[in-house]
């Protein structure tokens, strides 16, 4: 047990029997906490979260098992060990039935105790890989998959920083892979077994995110009805990836500095410093430097979020990765499916190749997947594509025709395309390509573009 941090609660209206207990255990180097009745346990492992409780079954006003009732109706995990004087079989029962874990007298033997608590520390360790367990299978298969150069410089970059508890800020479009590398990171740091834990800052609404992150106490607010752990105490000695920080409201910016900087936080609601031993990895698609000079955005978060920054390029700047990413996904679906590999038949590529994935790589492991599920033949043809990935021009399009006619002919079908997708807006149009409004109308007007005005523009007029 040298060295295991976990704190241990004993409880005992007998302070005599408290000192005895409280030597012996910090004589096994275990940090201990103290509680002479049954309401003030209650308060120190709201408090505290022990992960063992020593809990004396005859107290005055409040019992062990009183105490152990209130753990279960709280909800407030922590293995009990009964310790008592007044052994009896339906003691016994009765606690384990409301809880308990094991089950001492006294007077406490010190090797029996050793081998109750090793045994407590065991489960607690168990209890905690499972749930390490459960946040990679949450991300089982997941990886970065890559053939482009600027990609595997950026990861080795990425293995750099993974081995520090610097913050890393990564950039990039929806649907490019942030979490993905972010959980790489992790796998790749001294963190890789303790929990990673995702928090999606824009889909948790203002007033519950300062709760998720941060936990609350009892009473804390109306509905707070027991003790919550946010997310940077439950990860402990692990990675926290904060997604879409740049949503995260000004109100709680302050606090997310502090734990950045100094390591401690209070739950909300509550007056005592937790400390957490966290490497924090954020990401967004949005411009945070604009955020920052308007104002919504605190500068000195963000310079403390960009210690190390990695920036994603979106899929359409990285068209050779497309083929390796769909030979990854066709295989993890095929797995999934429990149906044999499929190849692409002629041309399928090409559609594939063509396309603009807005969406990046989420959009082709989305369109592979239907693909996968709604194929009928031994091959994925064009057929089983979605139709926004086979409107675009085919490379046979262009084929045999002077460069200048090509040209005109695929400035044509993007602007096309971007109508299509703007619903015949023409101001949102030029921004889909990144033309100025009036320059595009002469481009209608010279390709000889036929233009459906959308409803807003109608209504201009």
């Amino acid at each position: 047990m040298e060295g295991y941090s976990a704190k241990v609660l004993i409880v005992d209206d007998d302070a005599s029997a408290r000192k005895i207990l409280q030597s012996r255990l910090r004589a096994m180097n275990v940090q201990v906490l103290v509680a002479s009745s049954g309401s003030e346990a209650l308060d120190q492992i709201r408090r505290e979260t022990p992960a063992i409780v020593l809990l004396d079954l005859q107290m005055p006003q409040m019992s062990g098992i009183d105490v152990l009732r209130s753990l279960k109706r709280e909800g407030l995990e922590t293995t009990v060990i009964v310790v008592t004087a007044h052994a009896t079989i339906e003691a016994a029962v009765e606690a384990m039935k409301e809880g308990a874990y094991d089950f001492i007298t006294k007077p406490v033997d010190v090797k029996h105790l050793e081998i109750v608590l090793g045994k407590a520390f065991e489960r607690e360790a168990l209890r905690a890989q499972s749930r390490f367990l459960q946040t990679e299978m949450e991300g089982r298969l997941v990886q970065v998959v890559t053939e482009n150069p600027a990609i595997n410089t950026l990861l080795q970059l990425a293995r750099r920083a993974a081995s520090s508890s610097s913050t890393i800020l990564v950039l990039g479009e929806s649907g490019t892979g942030k979490e993905v590398l972010a959980r790489s990171i992790h796998r790749w740091s001294p963190r890789a077994n303790y929990p990673f834990t995702v928090v999606n800052c824009v889909a948790i609404p203002d007033q519950l995110l300062e709760s998720e992150l941060f936990g609350h106490e009892r009473g804390a607010f109306t509905g707070a009805h027991q003790l919550k752990r946010g997310k940077f105490e439950i990860a402990d000695r692990g990675t926290v990836f904060l997604d879409e920080i740049v949503e995260v409201p000004a109100s709680i910016q302050t606090k997310l500095l502090r734990v950045l900087q100094d390591h401690e936080f209070e739950r909300v609601g509550g007056t005592r410093t937790i400390r957490t031993d966290i490497r924090v990895i954020a990401a967004t698609n949005g411009d945070l430097e604009r955020a920052m000079r308007e104002g919504s955005f605190r500068e000195d978060l963000y310079y403390r979020l960009n210690v190390v920054s990695l920036k994603l390029p979106p899929l359409r700047e990285r068209k050779e990765d497309i083929p390796v990413l769909i030979e990854y996904f066709l295989r993890k679906y095929a797995g999934e499916l429990k149906k044999p590999v499929k190849l692409l038949a002629p041309g399928t590529l090409d559609d594939l190749t063509a396309y603009h994935w807005p969406g990046n790589v989420r959009e082709l492991e989305n369109v592979i997947e239907r693909a996968m599920v709604l194929s009928t033949g031994e091959q994925i043809g064009p057929e089983d594509l979605p139709p926004q990935v086979t409107a675009g021009p085919r490379r046979d399009t262009f084929r045999g025709k002077e460069f200048h006619e090509a040209v005109k002919e695929f400035k044509r079908w993007a602007i096309q395309d971007a109508l299509k997708r703007s619903h015949g807006n023409q101001t949102k149009a030029a921004e889909i390509l990144g033309l100025q409004r009036t320059y595009l109308a002469k481009l209608i007007r010279l390709l000889e573009i036929k233009v459906v005005p959308s409803l807003t523009e109608k209504d201009r007029s």
